[in-house]
């Protein structure tokens, strides 16, 4: 079988174990067996780039990083919705749809779960996915058509390709398990968190580099079209069934109900199965089922008539503030936490709650003693939103945010354009902590025997008091601790053993650099090859790095020219440390030493393709016109970077003879 034949049967089998696992949750081969196809898949695009399309399954690791979303114009607006709070609502909906049809005869119903998410328009081509929208204003959204290839239960090829064009509208969400960890690890990098899914889900899909929306447990729902016209549906429920024979997810909760007193019944039967749902609902939808009577009945200014929104009661409860403490985080983050009276919310026992900053303290006008509304959003994290100020107690006393670290007594400062106070004392023993616990981590070199806990408990007893002293604990230094033996040295042993020679992206990545994730740090470890060319790096340097911006250039020069972070890598070097790369420059490729940039529209070549084309032979990208730029490659419109690359006597090409001189 040719490359080629391989690559569209890998396309298709890949896509469809993806429709099983993430759509029906009904996975036929194990997740080893998959990864192995899509590595298959992946080496042959590597090998044959003109062969990527748009709907294989390697376009959702994410794309380049975007400037700014572009403005979306829907072609029909998303509407809102009016809401019902009790059971008259929904007569009184009834009421008003029978005048306006002027019958009696009641409509039938369908009932679909409001999710808590974010609502997007996806629009496909001939079964292809083209773009994808936030609702936005109702009439114009944001393109984030890179984030919603990212979420693996949005389909790129519908099962269906004979469509010229259909709108399909759903929500994207995340699920409690997914808003938990990605919580506890915002927690970990001394970021503020999530307050509800909504917010992650929106937070993780606003998010300019796709790549970061990727590593998101981000989950969507169908639940419209555009124009039922587009289809040969009559009804909304015939309309789901048909979007789920396409490759849509849709939910398991729809249901239809004859009449209004059967959707009241409806109501109550998900009210008590909210808390039980892998993810968050915050009501029931509901919808005149004929698409007939819907075109009937109309809209008004901003919501249709044959559709309202049944709101399940927020899950809240008053209590007081006992005292503020104040946690200081991996990267210097001071963030409040509010001590309550222990409270009942939705059955869980509540005591603490995040206040997220001294912004959010004054916005509310919180104090010590007040008596306070309480929910948890999400159902996950505890947050006041407001204080009950008849109460206020007149001995109330206001929230004093510390001028000096509570651990290390460090002046505290609040960067310029920032919500978060910080300690800036690297030798902060909080910090200090914090960080050790993450270069264990998984999201660190992920060492086995080294939890939280354990490295919680080495730190106290001072065996570990900076990263590299993890290279040098002893078995006999290990066994004898409480809650330890030889078995559990032995591991933690081998596991330390095995971090010695990590990636150096892994590295970089566990040291807890601001600014510095995963994907930044494949970034460093392609540019530069080295740790030790990174020790001398300049923001200059740093800045020329395509996809690197001004917050984290100067954050990464900042690290690297510290005397203490050279110690500490001096350190590592004689505790047997030896980062490893990956990728190595050939020396004597084409673009060797070169440095290009694009300017203007390309019409051979993707910006992306292009760019991977300078980096396949040894060149590099620039960002601007920079004193080590060499070469601009322009395209129609190229704009000021033109003159200024002329002015400057730079080497300029059209795309025609970059692509000739590259072949």
């Amino acid at each position: 079988m040719s490359d080629r034949k391989r690559l569209e049967e890998l396309h298709l089998l890949l896509t469809e174990h993806s429709h099983l696992y993430y759509v029906l949750d009904e996975p036929q081969i194990s997740d080893g067996e998959y990864d192995r196809l899509f590595q298959e898949m992946l080496k042959i695009e590597e090998a044959h780039p003109d062969w990527v399309t748009s709907d294989s399954p390697s376009q959702r690791i994410g794309g380049a990083v975007l400037d700014k979303f572009e403005q979306v114009q829907h072609r029909l607006p998303m509407l809102s919705l009016e809401n019902a709070f009790a059971d008259r609502d929904l007569y009184a909906f009834e009421d008003r749809l029978l005048r306006f049809l002027l019958t009696d005869v009641r409509p039938g119903y369908m009932t679909e779960p409001k999710l808590d998410g974010l609502a997007v328009e996806l629009v496909y081509e001939y079964g292809l996915f083209v773009q994808g929208s936030t609702r936005g204003d109702g009439s114009t959204g944001e393109d984030i058509s890179a984030q919603l290839r990212t979420v693996t239960s949005i389909p790129l090829r519908l099962r269906q390709t004979d469509i010229p064009r259909l709108e399909v509208r759903g929500e994207v969400f995340m699920d409690r398990t997914g808003l938990a960890k990605l919580n506890q690890q915002r927690a970990e990098d001394g970021e503020p968190l999530f307050a509800n899914p909504r917010n992650a889900a929106a937070g993780s899909l606003r998010q300019l580099d796709p790549k970061i929306t990727a590593k998101r447990p981000l989950r969507f729902y169908v639940y419209a079209v555009a124009d039922p016209a587009d289809t040969d549906c009559k009804t909304q429920q015939e309309l789901l069934q048909f979007l789920g024979s396409l490759g849509f997810p849709v939910s398991d909760l729809i249901c239809f109900c004859p009449d209004i007193k059967t959707v009241i019944k409806r109501f109550a039967e998900l009210s008590t199965l909210r808390h039980d749902l892998a993810y968050e609902i915050d009501g029931m939808v509901v919808k005149v089922n004929d698409f007939a009577l819907q075109e009937r009945l109309g809209a008004k200014a901003r919501a249709p008539r044959w559709a309202i929104a049944c709101k399940f009661p927020a899950i809240q409860a008053t209590t007081k503030i006992v005292k503020v403490d104040f946690q200081v985080g991996r990267t210097g983050a001071v963030t409040p936490v509010a001590i309550l009276d222990p409270v009942d919310v939705g059955g869980v026992m509540v005591s603490r709650a995040t206040l997220h900053n001294a912004d959010e303290i004054l916005r509310k006008d919180l104090r010590i003693g007040d008596t306070v509304l309480i929910q948890r959003a999400g159902d996950v994290i505890p947050e006041i939103v407001k204080p009950v100020l008849e109460k206020r107690d007149k001995d109330a006393e206001p929230i004093i945010i510390p001028q000096n670290c509570p651990v290390c007594s460090h002046l505290l400062v609040k960067p310029k354009g920032e919500a978060v106070t910080r300690c800036v004392n690297p030798h902060c023993p909080a910090q200090r902590l914090r960080s050790i616990i993450h270069f264990c981590s998984k999201a660190g070199l992920d060492i086995e025997g080294l939890g939280k806990k354990s490295v919680e408990q080495l730190f106290d007893l001072q065996l570990i008091k900076d990263l590299p002293d993890i290279f040098k604990l002893q078995k006999a230094d290990l066994e004898v601790l409480d809650g330890w033996g030889e078995k559990s040295a032995d591991n933690a042993l081998s596991g330390i053993e095995a971090a010695k020679k990590p990636v150096l992206s892994q590295f970089l990545a566990a040291l807890g650099i601001r600014y510095v994730g995963e994907v930044t740090a494949g970034l460093l470890e392609s540019t530069f090859l080295s740790l030790e060319r990174l020790l001398t790096v300049t923001r200059e340097e740093l800045l020329e790095v395509d996809g690197l911006g001004e917050q984290a250039a100067s954050s990464i020069a900042d690290y690297f020219s510290d005397p203490s972070v050279r110690e500490m890598m001096n350190a590592f070097h004689d505790a047997g440390v030896q980062p490893q790369v990956l990728v190595q420059r050939e020396e004597n490729l084409l673009l060797t030493g070169e440095v290009l940039l694009f300017t203007g529209s390309l019409k051979k070549l993707s910006r992306t393709e292009a760019k991977k084309l300078v980096k396949d032979h040894g060149g590099q990208i620039a960002s601007g016109i920079t004193k080590k730029l060499t070469c601009l490659v322009v395209g129609e419109k190229p704009g000021s970077k033109l003159k200024k690359a002329q002015e400057k006597g730079i080497r300029i090409l059209t795309e025609d003879e970059f692509v000739a001189m590259l072949s």
